[in-house]
């Protein structure tokens, strides 16, 4: 029986206590007589002095005739504690006092997780129970098979636990579900841990260099410092990263996308701690017409049920065959008249709907007074929201797209933006990249798409075409190499086939009425229960291979995750000139 000894961390009050070494394999105890064993699931009564918790992993071995020694390896799923021997509750104080005898009894349920060879017999009661040694834990838990895992953190015992890259790249599956509450379950955290596992534990090989990754950042500045180090990461921190085999620094290509300043002429983008690496992105009149991006201005679930949506489409198309392109700001000339600003173009087709003799060559067909002005109010609301960043303005040769070409990581910062132009954003951008890939016709290089608030683009009631995209990626995303990390609060307000098609699924902090809902059947009883009390840090993680939720707890970061903790800025603070447009490397001064 193997001896290697592991670490195991002790929490008491949110307080970790200095690892202690157990020694692994150490017997634990016995198969319980008194409680039926089955090949799936046992009890073990714990030997005086020894002690398990949940999640460790142990292991046990029953000969079997003709098919020599059987392994049984599970997980703790359940750890009890009671008086032997007491008949009423109040025993417990005479039993304290010494006045009646008792003795206290510890048992343990296993939920077993792999039997090697499969021969599905139960263990057989008195049979010893040991924790899983370095070999053993590996084989219950299938890391043994996993021919490419990338590290996700560590389990109770301080040991790593991986995933199966084959499950997240499209070899055999892809996509990974981040549920939990807002601010408590570090979702974004752990999404951010995941790509870097990914980038820097050489399971990419030789495309490394070309994989991208697109993030949506939609919660002020926090994620346009990943490319700087973490001033609060300290050697404990380190360590962790040590033994997970990645090394302890920040993501080492990173751009960041921000929308111009409202009224800025010059079109600087909208960000006020980071000024290096930062290109403002917005899309010109001719590209809104040339591309029908009007329908993008319609992405709420609200808008297909309004009734217009039919007019949306005419429109757009009409856009497309009259714009003509007017100098070289982006702007354009519709039936003679030219636009500039985006507000410039909503009155136009205001005056041209409204016109009874104009209105039937917009729309092709006769159209209800009523669902023209509907779609006019709606398209009048988008003028503000809109106007910074579809502009007619700007020099059209300046690069204003949003592309993944320029770095590993292209960050999206949308947080200064209101909701309908981040749905706009989004949507347009979606489907940019994926046509970008269907166009390439391989799903080589990779692109991971982090996208947050997926309840808010992918609703499970209602149609937009933000989430026809969505539910493109999910169904199609596979083949074309396109990953979707999506983040919720709810799963259960998710579209079902988004969530369905998700390989990993991954649960935080949880409510605990959401925490009863069907869609999140893949976590047991009794693991939905501590979903409601878990820290931040810790998620519970599901993969096809491994028949139980794993509980893990990534790192603290690298990177800095908030302007203060960024180690290069706080540097360059000194800088009297840092700030000025003439100083950022990727703002042209004016």
């Amino acid at each position: 029986m193997t001896t290697v000894g592991v670490e195991r961390h002790v929490t008491v009050n949110g307080v970790t206590s200095a690892a202690v070494a157990v020694p692994a394999g150490e017997a634990v105890g016995r198969v319980l007589g008194t409680q039926s064993a089955s090949p799936l699931s046992f009890w073990i009564g714990l030997a005086p002095g020894k002690v398990v918790q949940l999640d460790d992993v142990v292991v046990t071995r029953r000969e079997v005739p003709g098919y020599g020694p059987v392994l049984m390896a599970g997980v703790v799923a359940t750890v009890e504690a009671r008086h032997e021997g007491a008949a009423y509750d109040s025993d417990v104080f005479l039993i304290a006092d010494g006045a009646l005898p008792a003795a206290v009894v510890e048992v343990a349920e296993v939920r077993v997780t792999r039997v090697e060879p499969e021969v599905f017999v139960p263990p057989l009661p008195g049979a010893q129970v040991y924790l899983a040694g370095a070999g053993d834990r590996d084989q219950a838990l299938y890391f043994d098979v996993m021919d490419r895992r990338i590290p996700i953190g560590t389990g109770r015992d301080g040991q790593p636990l991986y995933v199966n890259f084959d499950f997240l790249d499209g070899t055999r599956g892809a996509h990974v579900s981040i549920s939990g509450v807002s601010g408590v379950a570090t979702k974004t955290s752990f999404a951010t841990f995941l790509l870097y596992s990914i980038f820097n534990s050489g399971v990419l090989g030789g495309e490394a260099a070309n994989t991208k990754a697109l993030i949506f950042s939609v919660k002020g500045e926090d994620l346009l410092f990943l490319d700087h180090d973490n001033s609060r990461l300290d050697e404990s921190a380190r360590s962790v990263y040590g033994r997970l085999g990645l090394p302890a620094t920040p993501f080492s290509s990173v751009h960041v996308f921000a929308p111009p300043r409202p009224n800025d002429p010059n079109g600087v983008p909208h960000v006020s701690a980071r000024t290096q690496g930062v290109s403002s992105f917005f899309w010109t009149l001719v590209e809104f017409c040339q591309e029908e991006l009007l329908r993008f201005v319609f992405a709420d679930a609200d808008d297909e049920r309004a009734g217009y949506s039919l007019l949306v489409g005419q429109v757009a198309a009409r856009l497309q065959a009259w714009a003509e392109p007017v100098g070289d700001g982006g702007a354009v000339r519709i039936r003679g008249t030219a636009c500039r600003t985006f507000s410039d173009l909503v009155e136009l087709l205001s005056d041209q709907l409204q016109d009874e003799a104009s209105r039937h060559e917009w729309t092709g067909a006769q159209t209800p007074l009523g669902t023209v002005n509907a779609f006019l109010r709606r398209l009048r609301s988008a003028v503000r929201p809109l106007s910074p960043i579809v502009r007619g303005d700007l020099p059209f040769f300046r690069a204003h797209t949003i592309r993944t070409s320029d770095a590993q990581v292209s960050i999206v910062d949308l947080h200064n933006l209101p909701e309908r132009a981040q749905r706009f954003v989004v949507g347009v951008v979606l489907r940019g990249e994926f046509h970008r890939k269907e166009s390439a016709g391989t799903a080589k290089p990779l692109l991971f798409v982090v996208l947050d608030e997926l309840n808010k683009y992918a609703p499970r009631e209602g149609d937009s075409p933000i989430k026809e995209i969505l539910l493109d990626v999910a169904e199609r995303g596979r083949s074309l190499g396109v990953i979707l990390i999506g983040a919720q609060q709810t799963a259960s307000e998710v579209e079902r086939r988004i969530v369905a098609n998700s390989a990993v699924r991954v649960a935080g902090r949880l409510d605990s009425a959401e925490a009863a809902r069907s869609e999140y059947g893949w976590l047991p009883p009794a693991v939905r229960e501590r979903a409601t009390i878990a820290k931040p840090g810790t998620m519970f993680v599901a993969q096809p291979e491994i028949p139980v939720p794993l509980a893990v707890a990534f790192p603290f970061p690298a990177w800095a995750t908030r302007p203060s903790e960024a180690v290069a800025q706080a540097k360059a603070s000194a800088d009297p000139f840092q700030g000025l447009p003439g100083a950022e490397d990727d703002i042209p001064p004016f």
